[in-house]
């Protein structure tokens, strides 16, 4: 497992909010569903995780380059990177 230390995108880390703390901003847009919730460490984007069905916190990741995500979900205390499809 790579660590918070060793993984490079961590640099991409930055203060954020939620832009859309109530729900995935594509899946509110489209009317779609959605699972779990994401936020994009860099910029504050909320996305939809990979078991939504459209999988909105991973297309933002590969589409605008921000690499690590956290999880929005109560109890849950990770980042994940997707670049390196690991935990920091």
């Amino acid at each position: 497992m790579t660590s918070i230390h060793t993984d490079p995108h961590v640099a991409a880390i930055r203060p954020v909010a939620p832009r859309t703390p109530q729900g995935c901003e594509e899946c509110l847009q489209l009317g779609t569903p959605w699972l779990h919730l994401r936020l994009c460490l860099t910029c504050g984007h909320v996305g939809c995780c990979d078991s939504s069905p459209m999988r909105h916190a991973r297309a933002h990741a590969g589409g605008v380059g921000h690499p690590i995500v956290e999880s929005m979900e109560p109890g849950e205390n990770w980042r994940w990177c997707y670049v390196h499809q690991n935990f920091v």
